[in-house]
């Protein structure tokens, strides 16, 4: 099978990815998910004209003049406004929030007035009719269409429906993502390592990667390189519900990469498998009715720029997000020889110069070195059959922070 162009394989990829079914969850729970449908407003806010500021209200006729004497006849606060009706030379103290009396038309802020004796103030500055009023339906009216569907549900936008009287909203469902790490040479953080053994590290960081474009994940540990038992891990994800099964490892062609193999005996339908990029050569794709099945490489380096390029913005579409990578113009820090017919995404460490994005390669590229990864502000993208460039010269970056 010949190496397919990146942007091919992430055509395939998302071709056909459209939004899970709608779920109804409580505001709590709809936190930073995309909303299924149009959201209008169950109520009128404010649902009374209120007062804007601490002070009185009053009739602007009566301060027309100052400075005045008026009777203080009342309060109204928020939760409490006042019952009565204001009366010529007669003023309600009022608190922000609190309705408007009947027969006050403005509001003397607090700092224009003194006491007056008891149960009395002197206006000593004039206002006109209207001053300081928040106006029934000044924010929305009922019925009124507030949030887009599509809207992904963020801080003002759960505030605003929930203003509006929703305690429960639909929104789009959210991709299961179970992952399942591949290999006999496999222990999990904290364990004791033999001396041919080692830690498995990359799901965490795919697990993240997932979690951050929507994802719930499923994490289902590790499976050593054996047909039955990675079957049965398959399976398991499977029924647990997985909209998208990530498999880490035993994709390539070595003889212990079962992975290929097991997924075509289980009915999966390859899209793809290797891609013309580095790291990240032995990526695969195929599907069983909706479920999407993604073999990342083993090494850690090309599972974490595999799951930025691939497993991201399919999570995001499926949860009905539309997320494209920042991928930013910069210059070079340092020369770079000519490229060869993969597309290459270098580790680079990103700095800001006059305006300008400075990315200097790391001198080593290693796809098993997650400390590089970890000091990359971005990725330098090189172009298949890309000619050697010089320092400063222009450069695209995939900006990872």
């Amino acid at each position: 099978m010949a190496l397919l162009p990146v942007d091919d394989a992430l055509r395939l990829l998302l071709d056909g990815a459209t939004p899970l079914a709608s779920e109804r969850v409580t505001l709590h729970e709809a936190a930073c998910r995309v909303l299924a449908g149009p959201l209008k407003a169950l109520r009128t806010q404010p649902p009374f004209d209120a007062s804007a500021m601490d002070g009185y209200a009053v009739r602007a006729a009566d301060v027309a003049d100052v400075p005045v004497r008026l009777d203080v006849v009342g309060v109204s606060a928020a939760g409490r406004g006042y019952r009565g009706r204001v009366e010529q030379g007669q003023a309600v103290r009022i608190l922000t929030g609190a309705p408007m009396p009947e027969g006050a038309d403005t509001i003397v802020i607090q700092e224009n007035t003194r006491p007056s004796g008891s149960n009395a103030i002197e206006v000593f500055e004039t206002v006109a009719a209207g001053r300081h009023i928040r106006r029934r339906g000044l924010d929305f009216s009922e019925g009124e269409k507030l949030l887009e569907e599509g809207r992904v549900l963020d801080a003002a936008a759960l505030s605003l429906a929930a203003s509006a009287n929703h305690s429960m909203l639909d929104v789009v469902g959210r991709p299961v993502v179970a992952i399942i790490a591949t290999g006999d040479e496999l222990l999990p953080p904290g364990s004791e390592l033999g001396s041919d053994q080692i830690i498995a590290s990359n799901a965490y960081g795919v697990a993240a990667i997932a979690a951050a474009a929507g994802a719930r994940v499923l994490d289902l540990g590790i499976v050593g390189d054996d047909r039955i038992a990675i079957a049965a891990r398959l399976a398991e994800a499977t029924k647990a519900g997985a909209d998208i099964v990530v498999t880490l490892g035993g994709a390539s062609v070595g003889d212990h990469d079962l992975v290929h193999e097991v997924l075509g005996a289980q009915g999966v339908e390859l899209d793809f498998w290797k891609i013309a990029m580095r790291p990240g050569k032995p990526l695969m794709f195929g599907r069983r009715s909706q479920t999407r099945f993604i073999g990342m490489p083993g090494n850690p380096v090309a599972s974490l720029v595999c799951s930025h390029l691939f497993l991201k913005p399919l999570v995001a579409q499926l949860g009905g997000r539309k997320l494209e990578n920042d991928i930013r113009p910069a210059v070079l820090g340092a020369a770079m020889p000519a490229n060869d017919l993969r597309r290459d995404y270098v580790r680079a460490r990103i700095d800001i110069s006059n305006g300008r994005l400075i990315a200097t390669p790391f001198g080593i590229q290693d796809s098993s070195m997650l400390r590089i990864l970890a000091d990359s502000g971005g990725l330098i993208i090189r172009e298949p059959f890309a000619p050697a460039a010089e320092k400063d010269a222009p450069c695209a970056v995939l900006m990872l922070r």
